[in-house]
């Protein structure tokens, strides 16, 4: 198909180890077009055209829409970007494209918002409140119980997050929340979200919304670390994790997304396997991160980011009922203290070392610096299968010992008067 015949808009593209693979797969699927903050490099054997402008200036990003859809037909609006969302939502709106819908956005991205809502609908989610100071904190966590999760009312991949287990701890988590809530949207700038600690495994499920109606595509298992905050460590997914089929969870999945009204588009939810059930932690507006579309693509056969364009199109996407019976996951690496970088080399795949993919994630000169300073400092990562999930861990321990960070400590500055 030419671009003549129209486009998807792909609205910000993300960092390329992250997102090259879902960007490939779209524009194999459809013709892209993208608005990107700087000029394409590496995206542009993946797409038609491209416009660059301040992708943060939502009425500049509606006006570029406006301009596009008036020479080259737009049929569908898609973003896996977390900041950007609201704003593709606002684009398919004003083009008449599918879409998940503003509200339903809204209720995806402003968590607070996704708490009350749930609530009034009587889906399961933890106990929360929102809260504008560090006092009124230490009150609703002593009204909830402890321990008790801080977080930014509009992050996402756990930035600013943190476990709390006392009331000097709820102080702290909560200035470590708002102040990650001030690099994002100001929409969602101040105060923080006290939340119930829920107790049990956490997964996540990626999945597809078309006039409604919600089907699961794939299910990960997270592992998390570095407490008292929420680091992604790695994920698994299968083809033949049972869960997937689960009645209760498939309700509830559903329920949740009728209760925002989310109509079209793609979602990864988090949920938490407590003794209550499966439990709401958050809906998120877009395609997974942390490569897990990638493993689900080793995984199961999905095409995730065909599938993003599919629904963005109005379609349902092709979910392959038949793959290779196999664990997939990830393994990122993170440094033992801040440091500057030298060096990173990762193991290469190859026949029988179970290896299917590895990348190094920053540049010699990058400073790192772990949480709370900074949030999701990752210097490499391995993706690597296995028969079930224990062969899986195993074949990634193996993998992770080969990765090869050379470094130097990054010392604290040392104010000096003038």
């Amino acid at each position: 198909m030419s671009s003549a015949e129209g486009v998807v808009l792909v609205i910000g593209c993300g960092m390329r180890p992250y997102r090259e693979y879902l960007l490939a797969s779209a524009g194999h699927r459809h013709p892209l077009w993208l608005f990107n903050g700087d000029e394409p490099t590496w995206q542009d054997r993946y797409i038609t055209g491209a416009t660059v402008l301040d992708l943060q200036d939502r009425d500049a990003v509606l006006a570029a829409a406006r301009a596009l859809n008036a020479t080259t037909p737009v049929f569908g609006v898609v973003s896996w970007d977390e900041a950007l969302i609201v704003t593709a939502a606002h684009v398919a709106d004003e083009l008449g494209v599918p879409g998940a819908g503003i509200s339903a956005i809204e209720g995806c991205r402003d968590k607070w918002l996704s708490r009350r809502t749930l609530t009034a609908a009587g889906v399961a989610q933890p106990d929360f409140g929102f809260v504008h100071d560090e006092e009124q904190a230490v009150r609703v966590a002593e009204r909830i119980g402890y321990p008790v999760v801080v977080k930014p009312r509009g992050g996402g991949a756990s930035i600013g997050v943190s476990l709390a287990e006392d009331g000097e701890a709820v102080r702290k988590a909560f200035r470590t929340a708002e102040e990650a809530s001030f690099g994002g949207s100001p929409a969602y700038q101040g105060g923080a979200l006290v939340e119930e600690y829920l107790t049990g495994p956490e997964i996540s499920v990626d999945g597809a919304v078309v006039d409604g109606e919600y089907t699961p595509m794939f299910l990960a298992h997270k592992t998390v670390g570095m407490h008292p905050y929420f680091e992604e460590l790695g994920h698994l997914v299968s083809s033949s994790d049972e869960l997937l089929a689960d009645p209760v969870l498939r309700s509830t999945l559903a329920r949740a997304h009728g209760a925002i009204d989310f109509r079209y588009g793609v979602t990864h939810t988090e949920l938490k396997l407590t003794e209550r059930g499966p439990v709401i932690v958050e809906i998120n507006g877009r395609l997974g991160g942390d490569l897990i579309p990638l493993l689900a693509r080793f995984a199961t056969g999905i095409d995730p980011g065909a599938a993003a364009v599919d629904v963005a199109l109005g379609m349902r996407p092709h979910i392959p009922h038949e793959a290779e019976d196999r664990w997939v996951g990830v393994r990122f690496g993170y440094p033992k203290q801040d440091c500057v970088v030298e060096s990173v080399s990762v193991p290469e795949p190859l026949l029988g070392n179970g290896i299917l993919a590895s990348g190094g994630l920053v540049e010699p000169g990058a400073r790192m610096r772990l949480p709370p300073a900074e949030f999701i400092s990752r210097h490499a990562y391995v993706i690597c299968a296995g028969r079930d999930p224990d062969d899986c861990e195993v074949v990634l321990d193996k993998a992770m010992a080969q990765v090869r960070l050379t470094a130097y400590p990054l010392l604290p500055s040392v104010a000096t008067g003038g």
